[in-house]
């Protein structure tokens, strides 16, 4: 990926165009989390930002909010390894800025007919520590005899993810942003400045390379269960997480489809979700069902997100986040406020 390298963009009176009066203007176009982050940065740098989403009721179309928001660079190093050094620079951001962040780290385990993928991603992720049974169960007294051994990456965090994107959209009010929501965008040849497109899927017609990453994910509620961090049950074919959230509830989700359909969840993933957590324990089978959803998440072939910066600097594409949105949101919000300061290079930035 060819990295940004010229220096600050230049208004039409040779300032930089971040500094320029006449583009201090930003408009961010999208409320999901790469959104929300790039108008909380870019306020809090002095920009004039205006945050515009379609919906009128928060994130209600944003595939964010079937996110786990589980911030595991570890984990994740399994699908591209470059997401391990970028993710422990969003995972401490968001220590920085989040306080309600779990900070328990995440367990990986798999059960005996899946040891080959076991052996696969401890190749692939290289854990921290392995633990045999007595250490699995004296950090999750709940898995007591149910695994061998388990993968622990004890630095990782994760959250509730409505709390969090709340939690952000107030962030970045409070750091001076607009919020504009049931607004919908007319196109960077209307809007006055720049504009920050952070559409996701929306924007396949300006990413002809993006395609859709099926996420689904069950919201339940059982009290005959306690979790204190993300546990993840290796699978080949159907890879499971489940995540603990306050007032008894998990959200069990994978994001593994290859499909571009936004359709509601199917009987067949339900199944298969279901299944899986009751592997991981019978107590999910009389757990209450409390919300189903399935979202696109925009990925790039890949699997990393990139900015595109167009148009001479004014309209800035953000996308690609694939299921790295949560950890990744504020990695890409930084290195955008920084090449419109000062036209620093990033890895993921690059200039087309």
């Amino acid at each position: 990926m060819e990295a940004s390298k010229a220096g600050p963009i230049r208004g039409a009176k040779g300032r930089p165009l971040a500094t320029d009066p006449e583009h201090r203007q930003i408009t961010v176009v999208g409320a999901g989390i790469l959104g929300l982050w790039q108008a909380l940065v870019l306020a809090r740098a002095g920009h004039r930002v205006r945050l515009i989403d379609a919906s009128a009721e928060p994130f209600a179309a944003s595939a964010s909010r079937l996110a786990g928001a589980m911030l595991a660079p570890g984990c994740e190093s399994d699908g591209a390894p470059e997401i391990r050094d970028f993710g422990e620079q969003g995972l401490a951001y968001w220590r920085a800025l989040y306080p309600r962040l779990v900070n328990a780290g995440s367990l990986v385990v798999a059960a005996p007919r899946d040891q080959a993928e076991a052996a696969r991603f401890a190749r692939a992720t290289a854990p921290p520590q392995t633990l045999d049974a007595a250490g699995l169960a004296a950090l999750e007294p709940a898995l007591d005899g149910r695994f061998a051994a388990a993968f622990y990456f004890p630095d990782e965090a994760h959250m509730a993810t409505p709390d969090a994107m709340a939690f952000l959209l107030d962030a970045a009010r409070a750091a001076g942003a607009d919020i504009a929501l049931g607004e919908r965008w007319a196109g960077s040849a209307s809007t006055p400045g720049i504009v920050v497109d952070c559409r996701g899927f929306a924007a396949q017609d300006m990413l002809p390379d993006l395609r859709g990453v099926r996420g689904e994910r069950i919201l339940i509620r059982t009290r005959e269960l306690q979790l204190t961090r993300p546990v993840r049950l290796l699978h080949p074919r159907h890879p499971l997480y489940v995540v603990p959230w306050s007032g008894d509830r998990f959200l069990v989700g994978a994001t593994v489809l290859e499909s571009e359909d936004a359709g509601p969840i199917s009987v067949r993933s339900a199944l298969e979700l279901l299944g899986a957590a009751y592997a991981l324990h019978p107590a999910f089978g009389e757990a209450e069902i409390l919300e189903t959803g399935a979202g696109i998440r925009p990925s790039f072939p890949d699997n990393l997100p990139r900015v595109e910066i167009r148009d001479g600097g004014r309209h800035i594409l953000v996308n690609g986040a694939y299921r790295h949105g949560f950890l990744l949101a504020p990695v890409l919000a930084h290195a955008v406020a920084a090449h419109l300061a000062a036209g620093t290079p990033h890895p993921l930035v690059r200039l087309t």
